[in-house]
C-alpha cells in the first residue's frame, strides 16, 4: 500500500502529514519556525529556515514509514512572498508575510488614483496590503531586490517546489491558480498573469512562476529530499482552498471555516466566476482534470470560491498566552472561557493587524471594551472565543447577501475548532448546524487528496467526498433573545476599533 505526504507550510510552522490509500491519517510531524517583527505592522519569515524546517519534518515523517511514497502535495500560507535567485539559490530578502501591513499607504495611493475598480474586476480582490503584488513592488523598490533574468518572485508553494525538485539543479518554478489568484496579478477570467497589473506594480512577468493545475505531476523530488529521488509532486493549493477540498465542499453552496492563526470562510460557487461582491474576495478554489470532477472532456475545470478572510482568531489566543500571560498554554483557553457563563460585558476586537472581511480596514487596531472591576481573566478568554464566532458571522452574512445563497451547514476545522464552546457559539450566531471534521488537519488532507488524484491513487473527487465525516455536529439554540443583542454589541465595538492607526 502506498502513502501520500502533504507538506503544509503554514504561518507559524510546517507540518508533514501522511495518509494511506483510504485517506486515513497515518502520521504527522510538525515544527515551528521563527517569526520576525522588525517594525510595528511588519511581519517577516526566513525562507531558508522554512525550507530547513520542511526537510526536518519530512525526515521525521519518512523515518516512521514502511510504505512507498506515491506523491507529495503542497499547501501553503498563500500571499507571503519570497524573492530568490534561481541561478545561485540565494534568498534576496526575508519573506514578507501575508499579515504584513507595510504597503498600506501604497494601497491607499492606488485607490486614490482610481485603480481599484479594474483590479477588483480582474482579480476579485481588494486593494489591501494582504495580497502579494504590493509586497513584490516593495521588495523591488525599498527592499533593494534587483530585477534580472534569474529573479524569482513566488509564494511559499513555489519556493518549496523549486527546492524539492532540485533547486539550482533543475528545480521547477511553478504555482497553481489557487495561489496565483491571491497575488493581485492573476486575471480570474483568462486564468493567466495580467500584463497590465504586472506593469502597474512594476513586477517583471518573467519573474513569476508558471501556473499549472492544482492536481497533476509538476515535477519529481531530487535525491536530497528525505523521500528519495523521483517522487511526484502532484498537488498544489493555497491553504484555505486545500481546506475547502479536504472538507469535501465540492458542490456549489457548500462552505467551511478554518480557525487557524486567522479564520477563513470559503464557499464553493462552482465553475462560473462571479462578479465582485462587497466585502468579500473572489478566488480560484482549484483547477482539476475534468474527469476528476465527473465532467466530460480531457481538459481541466476551474471552480471558484467566495472568501471572507479574518486576520486574527487563533492568534488572539497566542496573545492571551504570550502577550498577557493570562494562560500558560493555548489549550487552556477553552476550559477557562467555559468556566464563566458570559463575558461580564467585555468585548475583544482582535484587530491586531487591521480588519479583514467584510471591513477591509488596515488602520483598525485591537480593542478591549466594557471592562469593569468584576471582569477577570476568564471573562477576557471568553470574549476572545466569542470574537471568533462574531467575526465568522460578519463574513457569512456578507457572503449570503452577495451570493443570494443561505448556507445550510458550516464545516469547521483548525486548532480552535477543538473548543466545543466555540462550536456552540458559532451555531447560535449563524442559526445553522456546525459540523467539525473528524480529521482536524483538513488543509493537509486536501493537499494529500489533490496529490493522490494527480497520480491516480484516487480516481475522482467523489471518493474524497465519500471519505469525509464529522466527529461533532452542533445544532443552534432555538432562542435568539441573547444572540442577536450580543452580536449588535460586537458591531458597536468594531466601529470603535476602526481607522484607529490612520495618521
Amino acid at each position: 500500500m502506498s502513502v501520500v505526504i502533504a507538506i503544509d507550510a503554514g504561518t507559524t510552522g510546517v507540518r508533514a502529514f501522511v495518509v494511506d490509500e483510504s485517506g486515513t491519517p497515518l502520521g504527522r510531524a510538525y515544527r515551528e519556525f521563527t517569526q520576525h517583527f522588525p517594525r510595528p505592522g511588519w511581519v517577516e519569515h526566513d525562507p531558508a529556515e522554512i525550507w530547513d524546517t520542511t526537510l526536518a519534518v519530512l525526515t521525521e515523517a519518512v523515518a516512521a514509514l514502511d510504505a512507498p511514497v506515491a506523491a507529495i502535495g503542497i499547501t501553503d500560507q498563500r500571499e507571503t512572498v519570497v524573492a530568490w535567485d534561481r541561478r545561485t539559490g540565494e534568498v534576496l530578502h526575508r519573506a514578507l508575510v501575508w499579515q504584513d501591513r507595510r504597503t498600506a499607504a501604497r494601497c491607499d495611493e492606488l485607490v486614490a488614483a482610481g485603480e481599484l475598480p479594474h483590479i477588483r474586476a480582474a482579480t476579485g480582490l481588494v486593494l489591501d496590503p494582504y495580497f502579494s503584488a504590493s509586497k513584490m513592488e516593495w521588495l523591488l523598490t525599498e527592499g533593494g531586490v534587483v530585477a534580472g533574468p534569474d529573479l524569482a518572485l513566488g509564494t511559499i508553494d513555489s519556493w518549496l517546489i523549486w527546492n524539492l525538485t532540485g533547486g539550482t539543479e533543475g528545480g521547477v518554478f511553478v504555482t497553481d491558480p489557487s495561489n496565483a489568484s491571491r497575488t493581485m496579478l492573476f486575471d480570474l477570467r483568462t486564468r493567466a498573469w495580467s500584463d497590465e497589473l504586472c506593469g502597474l506594480f512594476g513586477v517583471p512577468r518573467d519573474a513569476l512562476a508558471e501556473v499549472r493545475p492544482s492536481s497533476g505531476t509538476v515535477g519529481v523530488t531530487c535525491a536530497a529530499v528525505p523521500t528519495g529521488a523521483g517522487v511526484p509532486v502532484a498537488g498544489i493549493a493555497g491553504d484555505q482552498q486545500a481546506s475547502l477540498f479536504g472538507q469535501a465542499c465540492l458542490r456549489p453552496g457548500m462552505a467551511k471555516n478554518t480557525y487557524g492563526t486567522g479564520s477563513f470562510v470559503l464557499m464553493n460557487v462552482g465553475p462560473d466566476c462571479p462578479e465582485p461582491a462587497e466585502g468579500l474576495l473572489t478566488t480560484v478554489a482549484w483547477e482539476l482534470p475534468a474527469a476528476a470532477l465527473g465532467e466530460p472532456g480531457d481538459g481541466t475545470v476551474t471552480h471558484y470560491a467566495l472568501e471572507g478572510a479574518v486576520f486574527v482568531t487563533g492568534a488572539a489566543v497566542q496573545w492571551l498566552r504570550d502577550g498577557l500571560g493570562v494562560i500558560d498554554d493555548a489549550a487552556e483557553c477553552g476550559p477557562l472561557a467555559e468556566s464563566v457563563d458570559d463575558t461580564a460585558g467585555v468585548v475583544v476586537v482582535p484587530a491586531f493587524t487591521g480588519l479583514g472581511a467584510p471591513y477591509w480596514d488596515p488602520y483598525a487596531r485591537g480593542a478591549v471594551l466594557g471592562i469593569t472591576r468584576g471582569a477577570g481573566r476568564a471573562h477576557l478568554a471568553r470574549a476572545v472565543v466569542e470574537s471568533m464566532a462574531y467575526q465568522t458571522r460578519d463574513v457569512v452574512e456578507a457572503m449570503t447577501a452577495a451570493s443570494g445563497t443561505t448556507i445550510d451547514e458550516l464545516r469547521v476545522d483548525g486548532g480552535a475548532a477543538a473548543m466545543d464552546l466555540l462550536l456552540r457559539l458559532q451555531a447560535d450566531q449563524l442559526g445553522v448546524p456546525v459540523a467539525r471534521s473528524a480529521v482536524s488537519e483538513t488543509t493537509a488532507l486536501g493537499a494529500a487528496y489533490l496529490a493522490g488524484l494527480g497520480v491516480g491513487l484516487w480516481s475522482s473527487a467523489a471518493e474524497v467526498s465519500a471519505a469525509w465525516h464529522a466527529d461533532a455536529r452542533v445544532e443552534p439554540a432555538g432562542d435568539r433573545t441573547m444572540v442577536d443583542p450580543a452580536y449588535a454589541q460586537w458591531r458597536r465595538a468594531v466601529d470603535r476599533s476602526r481607522d484607529w492607526a490612520r495618521d
